[in-house]
């Protein structure tokens, strides 16, 4: 019996362009590169099926905002196009809280949180049981004491 040998797969990028020149422009694309939220805190943007796969049949858009500690916030997400989940994600990558419908009886998603850590938080849009996409807008609200 002859024994097995293995091959080195080398990609044919790398054939082109040299190794060096391979591992730069991985840096230069980052494969995970979530969007700003603007100063405003609201977005109108589009969900289409080159977002983020969620594994199971749908597409997410993540946004990074930045809160303080003691923070209350509103995460308000509507879209007349699809059925809205929206998730919280800590900066360690926990879930901090997610909601799929609203107090209001709509498929629109109203998520309420107190922020304990400060840092950078993901705030993922994606359609509930991963049917659907389209325009939507997301919204954030601090919430001041009276």
């Amino acid at each position: 019996m002859t024994p097995l040998r293995l091959a080195t797969v080398i990609p044919v990028a790398a054939l082109t362009l040299g190794l060096g020149a391979l591992s730069a422009r991985a840096q230069d694309a980052p494969l995970y590169n979530p969007i700003r939220m603007p100063a405003s805190n609201q977005i109108t943007d589009t969900l289409t099926n080159k977002d983020i796969p969620t594994g199971f049949g749908g597409f997410a858009r993540d946004y990074v905002v930045t809160f303080q500690a003691s923070d209350q916030v509103v995460i308000d997400l509507v879209s007349e196009e699809f059925d809205t989940i929206v998730t919280l994600i800590a900066p360690d990558g926990s879930t901090v809280g997610e909601n799929d419908d609203g107090p209001d009886g709509t498929t629109n998603s109203l998520l309420f949180a107190r922020i304990t850590q400060p840092g950078n938080y993901i705030l993922r849009v994606r359609p509930y049981g991963g049917q659907g996409a389209g325009r939507f807008t997301l919204k954030v609200t601090r919430l001041r004491p009276v």
